[in-house]
């Protein structure tokens, strides 16, 4: 492993520490669980490398990997863990970012190679703007239990203030970003008590102040993503109050930088190759493999065991990407006034599946979830 992980690792282990204080806020930017989309460029990123020079160590190739130190990102840890991509040829250079849309600014910068990040307004938005980017992959998706809840506050649940989703009507409920994802899952949740967005006063907070907010009553409730959730539970101060309110919906993708996947052709299906053996390494009970919780422990900071209780991430071993849940969620932001456009794009523009299809293929062909 890279001495650039053991900097972050000592980062995060100083992170996950002071998220287990909520009622002390950090002075250390902690990585956003989930589907976080929160544009705030890593300052150990440089501002001008080219992507397609590509470094070389010993005899492997240097591969620069924007990431969010999260759980989501298992496949990539254990594909890494486990040597796979260096039997492509490949040393992965992961460097953190704070989120997912970042990650395509900086992609299509030349400053990463590849990237993970969510489906994002600002992914959008970067796309109309004719930042070239291909995806090649899924990351994850999400089933119930999601790896991010709407939840309230314990004391205010066992209280009987807050008991059901319609009780949310007027109340004051947080995303941890404008334009992520989670307020889509926000909409979602809000349906099953018959609300929506417009009956909410909807604001931002971000995920590892959450629990004190609801703690200290400045916010009725949140969304909160894994695994904070779990630890904020561990502490007995929140509950949640819908985890199932989508199913096996994809949100982030492994994003190539175009000028990067052209020039090096080996390497891109490598790391697609690489990738896709980390996810079929996860899939079903593998996930609380004692080697694979210790690895995700080991590139995260977040514990073993608290992985293993946490709601986990779905990865598909066949390297499939579903433009309709893309898609979808480009709508969702149109109607929500937050693209700087008026017309869908059409995602299939962006999806090349031919990575994910030699890589199968390589693999021995396709395998069940």
């Amino acid at each position: 492993m890279r001495k650039s992980i053991a900097f972050v690792m000592l980062m995060l282990t100083m992170m996950i520490v002071t998220a287990c204080a909520p009622a002390v806020p950090a002075t250390t930017p902690a990585p956003e669980p989930a589907v976080t989309d929160v544009a705030a460029p890593d300052a150990t990123v440089p501002a001008e490398e080219e992507a397609t020079e590509a470094e070389s160590v010993g005899d492997l190739t240097v591969v620069r990997v924007g990431y969010i130190p999260v759980t989501i990102y298992a496949p990539l840890y254990v594909a890494d863990a486990k040597g796979y991509f260096a039997e492509e040829g490949i040393d992965v250079e992961l460097m953190p970012v704070q989120g997912g849309s970042d990650n395509v600014v900086q992609l299509g910068a030349g400053n990463f190679d590849v990237a993970g990040g969510g489906i994002s307004a600002g992914m959008w938005n970067a796309a109309d703007r004719g930042i070239e980017f291909e995806i090649a992959l899924p990351l994850h998706a999400e089933r119930p239990p999601l790896t991010t809840p709407l939840v309230v506050s314990k004391s205010r649940f066992d209280a009987g203030e807050i008991t059901s989703v319609a009780d949310l009507a007027g109340k004051k409920v947080a995303v941890n970003a404008t334009g992520a994802a989670t307020e889509y899952w926000l909409q979602k949740a809000l349906e099953q008590g018959g609300l929506s967005l417009d009956d909410v006063e909807l604001t931002s907070v971000g995920f590892r102040e959450v629990a004190a907010a609801l703690e200290n009553g400045s916010l009725d409730a949140g969304m909160l993503g894994e695994p904070l959730t779990t630890l904020a539970e561990d502490q007995g101060l929140i509950h949640r109050l819908t985890d199932d309110f989508l199913s096996d919906f994809t949100v982030t993708v492994i994003y190539y930088n175009t000028e990067w996947a052209t020039a090096n052709p080996e390497l891109a299906d490598g790391f697609a190759k690489a990738f896709l053996r980390g996810a079929r390494d996860l899939v079903g009970d593998a996930w609380y493999d004692e080697e694979n919780l210790a690895i995700i422990e080991a590139y995260t900071g977040v514990p073993a065991d608290v992985v293993g209780r946490a709601s986990r991430s779905y990865h598909n071993p066949n390297g499939v990407v579903p433009a309709d849940d893309l898609m979808m969620l480009q709508q969702f932001f149109l109607d929500r006034g937050t693209l700087n456009y008026s017309e869908l794009i059409d995602v299939e523009q962006y999806i090349n599946s031919s990575y994910a299809e030699r890589a199968v293929e390589a693999l021995g062909g396709a395998v069940e979830e």
